[in-house]
Formats: structure tokens, sequence, C-alpha cells
């Protein structure tokens, strides 16, 4: 059965073209258009659609408090279109807290290099977040967003609330109580690499670790270069640790973490105390920029054994590569399971290459990383 589609678009030309892209895939069809956020609430919880396609910017109703009520009333998997500005990614961001599962630039040009690539990208990703479709449920809204764990000095207008209390609960196996053992191996660095998905589950994951965290940690998620500033600067007023946009020649610093720059790559040079990032260009044949698979492989290089490295939901396969060259220096890999993906790709890449030593639910992963560093 084709997976059922609403495009939602202020702009009647953008809602044609975005259907007709869709319609063009035999696994996909548009049941139906929408021109603000309150038809597409409306027809949401009339159609019941497999997934949504979300404007931000709408009269009437705005694209970000429609995927709110969306995920109140009727939680649906939802693809939102951005603008790559500054404020498009603040908004973009807001949306993903809200709930929606993952965004796309709203010019095609700036998905891939070529039309046919942006097509086929678009169809791809509707595709992959229908999959959670089923596994959705609606989750009451609080009254009160919670508390910023902290301020991010010159980031005020970045520190919007965090409203990860606020996403519909993917259904997820009833966990067993705490049983992590600490491997008695020592670290003196965290990569954690993600694709789709990754916003929310960094979130996750950095708002649980301590002040004094013992370790610096590299962030590699792959976002367009206008959103990494305002994604960083919005962690860092979220978690205890600091988190920054990483910068070229950047000193590494136990308790900060530092987030891949888009459009660029991140490396690393010397060792332990002395340890600094290089930032650059790289090679424009690479699909991902940043890349993990780049970045792990630096760290390899750079740390051997003295990495914990983890691949988080994400499609495709980077990280695998990388964390294959990490595993063989003696590092230590985790992946996230299935289960608590967005899209169990990059995961499940490590993990079917027999990489990764523990697939873990997200909610704990924050937990077994200071298990295994004697927190």
């Amino acid at each position: 059965m084709a997976v059922k589609v609403l495009v939602v678009d202020d702009s009647s030309f953008f809602r044609r073209r975005v259907s007709e892209i869709i319609n063009q895939d035999p696994q996909l069809t548009v049941i139906d258009t929408a021109q603000n956020g309150r038809e597409a609430v409306d027809k949401a919880i009339t159609l019941r659609p497999d997934v949504i396609t979300m404007d931000i910017e709408m009269p009437v109703l705005d694209g970000i408090s429609a995927v709110r009520e969306i995920m109140a009333k009727c939680p649906t998997p939802i693809l939102m279109f951005s603008s790559l500005t500054h404020e498009g990614a603040r908004s973009t961001l807001d949306a993903l807290d809200a709930g929606a599962l993952d965004f796309l630039p709203k010019k095609f040009e700036d998905i891939a290099r070529d039309k046919d690539e942006a097509v086929r990208l678009l169809q791809q990703r509707v595709k992959e977040i229908a999959r959670k479709r089923f596994l959705m449920s609606a989750r009451p809204q609080p009254v009160a967003s919670a508390p910023v764990a902290k301020a991010a000095s010159g980031a005020a207008s970045l520190r919007e609330r965090p409203l990860l209390a606020e996403r519909p609960a993917l259904a997820e196996r009833p966990q067993p109580a705490a049983s992590f053992k600490r491997s008695g191996k020592s670290y003196q660095l965290v990569a954690i690499g993600t694709s789709t998905g990754g916003p929310v589950a960094l979130q996750n994951v950095l708002t649980k670790l301590p002040l004094d965290f013992p370790h610096p940690i590299l962030l590699i998620q792959h976002m367009p270069a206008t959103f990494t500033a305002a994604f960083a600067a919005r962690l860092n007023g979220l978690c205890q640790i600091g988190v920054k946009e990483a910068q070229d020649g950047d000193v590494l610093k136990p308790g900060h973490a530092y987030l891949a720059p888009g459009g660029k790559q991140m490396l690393l040079e010397g060792r332990g105390a002395g340890a600094r990032l290089r930032i650059i260009d790289g090679n424009d044949k690479v699909n991902y920029k940043p890349c993990v698979d780049i970045t792990f492989a630096s760290a390899a290089k750079t740390y051997g054994d003295k990495v914990l490295a983890i691949v988080l939901t994400g499609m495709g396969a980077d990280g695998r590569d990388g964390a294959r060259l990490l595993k063989e220096q003696g590092a230590t890999i985790w992946a996230q399971d299935e289960a608590s993906c967005v899209v169990y790709g990059m995961p499940q890449a490590v993990a079917k290459a027999g990489i990764a030593s523990e697939s873990l639910p997200l909610d704990r992963v924050a937990q077994r990383i200071l298990v295994e560093l004697g927190r």
C-alpha cells in the first residue's frame, strides 16, 4: 500500500511541485494539500495521512504551531521544508523540538547537486520517516516548558525552551533495570556521529551529562552550514557542559562539546592536552560535509584506543568505515538501537558490520556513557 502524504504550503506553486515529485514514486501518493497550518491540523485529524510535508512560515497558523498541535492530537511523521538562513535554522530547530522528524531545504538546488538526486532524496526521506508512523503516540503537552540548564552568553535569542517533553513518544520495548558495567578501559575522547533525527537525539544525550564531564566530545551532525551555529548555541543553553560550533585551532577541553560546522570537515591534530581541531573545506566529492567517517578516522589516528565513539540515528552508512578504523585501533564503538531511531541507517550499518559492541536505546545512552567513564 502506498504511503499517504499531506502536502502543506501557502504557495500553490510549491504545493504542486512537491506533489508532482511525491506522486512520481509508486510507493507514495499525495492524498490532499493544505495552504496553512490550521488546514493542516484539520486535515491531519480527518484524513490521517502517513506523512506530512510542512512549510514553516504560513498564514492563519504557522508550521511550528501546527506541528505542535498535530503531535498533541494525532501524532504523524512530519518533514519540514526550511530556508537555509540563520532565522530559518532557528525555526527549523523549533519545529524539530515540537515533534517534526526531519527537514529539507526548500530550494531544491540546495538539497542535492542535481535535480534528479534532489527528487530521489525527497522521496527517500518521506518513505524513511513513514516507517515511524505506527510507533508514534500522543503525549500531553506541559503547561510550562522545562527550565534552561544554564545561560549561553551572547546567545539569548537562541536559547529557545527545551521542548523534548512535548514530542510524541516513539513506542519502545520495556527496558530492564540498569545493569551497565564499566569495562575498565581508559578514554581521552568521546565522538558522536548522527544524521536524520540527530538534533533531538543529541539534545537527549548531552543534556544529561554533568558539568564536570571528564573528556572533550566531538559532535558530527549532518546539517547545513547556516544551521550549526544556531544548533550549537541552543545546546549550549540547555546543557551543563559547554557546547560550541567548532573553529579551526580550537584546543579540546574536558566538559566541552565541539559541533562540526556544516559544509566543512573536522579533523584532529596533536593528542591529549595539546589536541587541536582542524576545520577544512575537504574534498567536494565526499557526500557529507561534515562527514562522520572523516572525523572518526582522524580520531583513530590521533587517539587510537582512547576513543568512545557512538553512532546515533541517521540515514545511510556514514560512520561505518570510520568506526571500523577506530575499532582496529582498539576503540569502543556503540550504536543506537532500532526501536529508538528515527532512521535506523547509520547505526544499523555499524551493527551489521559487527563493529558496535553494544546497541542502546536513546534514553539510556547518556547513562551508559557515565557508567563506562566511572561517573
